[in-house]
């Protein structure tokens, strides 16, 4: 069987959470007997048009972008090219360019589509979208929603029930690694209890939050990760004065696998829905870690679990996350057990061969009924 995932960005270009979740689909199905083809836009096509882990990134040129959405002319000529080759078109939904190719240059093939995010950001542009968004999600086959919280909570899922399941997303278990050979991380000024996060530094992701948290917080913070909001985050933790938070920008997976192992909580303070799952969350239950986040309506309240694997708390609330953390770092024994259930939680949704099943099980349905 041979796969055709399309989606806007993907490495070597980006390499984000949608990225990653095409990269271990693609990874989890080889051994099942899947072949995969990546096409996505990039600014150099033919330098990043590579084998990647297994399976083909294919690019077509980037002519511009609009609205966080890229455009291209050669997309429509590579996907047909590429869309006759494959068993299965496998979309990732938010994309409006996306859809237009689907409408335009009609694969011919099974389709479903990952349903990571309603668009939440660009309101106005979407009543506009909304036609072309509708008509593209009426004529894919099938529509896969990342956790049973979306599915309930998203109004545009609300007309295609009756088609679409539900398939969380899984990361290869890493728990095991070694990363710095068992080294201790070296961060100056940190203490043996920290809470970290780990994320791109978006509009969504709560950070300017955790910082007005920050001072009624009796421990270290560090924040992994960059992004546009990088120093604007920056110049908020000197202005409060925090002595207490520490940006590392991103960092190799050895040695966010290290802090991973060592922090004493996870804070994963997203407020809106823009956060429709949170992977950052699958990897700190992964490691047996406490966790922190905001009930948003999405995937995160589905991976933490209120009282269970940790605490959530209200968005945009600084005294909530302060008292959850301060909650988390108080008792030991509580802490303790958030962990244990965050791991075996892990276990039980969020390993990378479960999600790879589940998807090859959902193709070979889709060419079943084709045929």
């Amino acid at each position: 069987m041979r796969v055709l995932h399309f989606f806007k960005t993907y490495w070597p270009d980006t390499f984000g959470g949608i990225e990653r979740t095409i990269h271990a689909i693609a990874t989890g199905t080889k051994d099942m007997g899947i072949e995969t083809d990546v096409l996505s836009l990039s600014r150099k096509p033919a330098e990043n048009s590579l084998v990647f882990d297994g399976h083909r990134a294919d690019k077509a040129k980037l002519d511009f972008e609009f609205a966080s959405t890229g455009f291209s002319r050669e997309a429509f000529g590579k996907f047909r090219q590429l869309s006759q080759k494959a068993d299965i078109v496998h979309y990732h939904f938010p994309w409006p360019f996306m859809d237009a190719v689907h409408l335009i240059a009609p694969p011919g093939k099974p389709t479903v589509v990952t349903y990571h995010s309603d668009i939440v950001k660009q309101k106005a542009l979407l009543q506009l979208y909304r036609p072309l968004m509708h008509r593209f999600l009426s004529r894919v086959d099938r529509i896969v929603a990342t956790s049973p919280n979306y599915l309930k909570t998203s109004e545009v899922l609300a007309s295609y029930r009756d088609k679409t399941d539900v398939i969380p997303l899984g990361l290869e278990d890493k728990a095991g690694d070694d990363g710095l050979h068992g080294q201790q991380p070296v961060v100056k000024g940190v203490g043996d209890t920290f809470f970290l996060f780990v994320g791109v530094l978006r509009y969504y992701k709560g950070v300017h939050v955790l910082l007005e948290a920050a001072d009624k917080v009796a421990a270290d913070i560090v924040i992994v990760g960059d992004g546009f909001l990088e120093q604007e985050l920056k110049q908020k933790a000197q202005a409060l004065n925090l002595r207490n938070v520490h940006f590392l920008g991103a960092l190799p997976d050895g040695e966010k696998t290290e802090l991973l192992k060592a922090c004493t909580a996870f804070v994963f303070p997203s407020q809106l829905r823009s956060e429709a799952f949170g992977l950052s969350l699958v990897e700190a239950s992964m490691f047996g870690k406490p966790m922190i986040s905001c009930e948003i309506g999405t995937g995160t309240s589905y991976v933490n679990l209120d009282e269970v694997t940790g605490l959530v708390v209200p968005p945009n609330d600084p005294a909530a996350l302060a008292q959850a953390m301060n909650r988390i770092l108080a008792d030991k024994q509580e802490r303790q057990r958030f962990g244990m259930a965050a791991r075996a939680r892990y276990e039980q949704n969020f390993t990378l061969a479960q999600m790879a099943k589940r998807y090859a099980a959902l193709y070979e349905s889709l060419i079943r009924k084709d045929r």
